[in-house]
């Protein structure tokens, strides 16, 4: 399929890794000329000289703290015109009400909650300005499971989804659409508890991995690919008629008895 996303500017947050580098690799070979951010400058700049080898697009790298406005604004004065924006930067602890401390919480929140707000906020009038572009939300399906022992990390994706809803219908009058993707258990570094290193340490044997995901559809979970794939048809004109729209991608585990 032809997503004709050729020659478009796509800013990615959180893309040294993960997630956020599939959807980078996803949306270069697309056509897409790319504004990368995260934390990790390091990392985006080997990630950049692949994507500009392999796919002959632009790409420009900036290491930045999405946690403190200032950089914020700052990327936004960097990549002030994106046609796409992707944001996902964002890492919060697992735990209960007494195990997330106020510090680790708010800052998990400063960077995933306001991190998305802020920059969604600064670049959204140069969109409605042109009547174009697509802000795409990677949230995650814990907003839909009330997991107490993954309370900040529930709330955080929840407000980030009826973020998306409460902007996108307004936006769509403007000519810009505004998505949530949620993804549930995704095979990433941040995958801790599913991954070979949590086999040998539980089970003795790396490989028997498989058997921690024996409970979730198919025996498996999401790949980083099916996520970015999913992004890039959402980010392009075939998707069109879509805003305000919350996609969950965890094959219907979150429907499990």
């Amino acid at each position: 399929m032809e997503l004709n996303l050729k020659g478009k500017l796509a800013l990615v947050t959180g893309a040294s890794k993960g997630i956020g580098a599939a959807i980078a690799r996803e949306l270069a070979a697309e056509g897409c000329n790319l504004h990368l951010a995260a934390r990790s400058a390091d990392q985006m700049e080997a990630l950049a000289q692949e994507l500009k080898a392999r796919h002959g697009v632009s790409v420009a790298v900036q290491g930045c703290d999405l946690s403190r406005h200032e950089d914020v604004l700052a990327l936004a004065a960097a990549c002030p015109n994106p046609d796409i924006l992707v944001n996902n930067a964002g890492a919060i602890p697992a735990g209960n009400l007494q195990d997330v401390t106020h510090e680790r919480w708010k800052a998990a929140w400063d960077l995933k909650v306001y991190g998305y707000v802020g920059l969604t906020r600064a670049l959204m009038p140069a969109m409605y300005a042109r009547k174009s572009g697509v802000v795409i939300c990677i949230c995650g399906a814990a907003a839909f499971s009330a997991n107490p022992n993954y309370i900040a990390g529930c709330m955080a994706n929840l407000a980030l989804n009826m973020f998306v809803q409460c902007l996108g219908r307004e936006s769509f009058d403007h000519g810009v659409r505004v998505l949530a993707v949620n993804p549930g258990a995704t095979a990433s570094e941040r995958q801790t508890y599913l991954s070979k290193e949590n086999a040998r340490r539980k089970l003795g044997d790396p490989e028997r991995y498989v058997e921690f995901m024996k409970d979730y559809p198919g025996g498996r979970i999401a790949s980083c690919e099916e996520i970015a794939s999913t992004v890039a048809f959402l980010a392009s004109d075939k998707s069109s008629y879509t805003s305000a729209a919350q996609i969950t991608i965890d094959a219907g585990n979150m429907y499990k008895k």
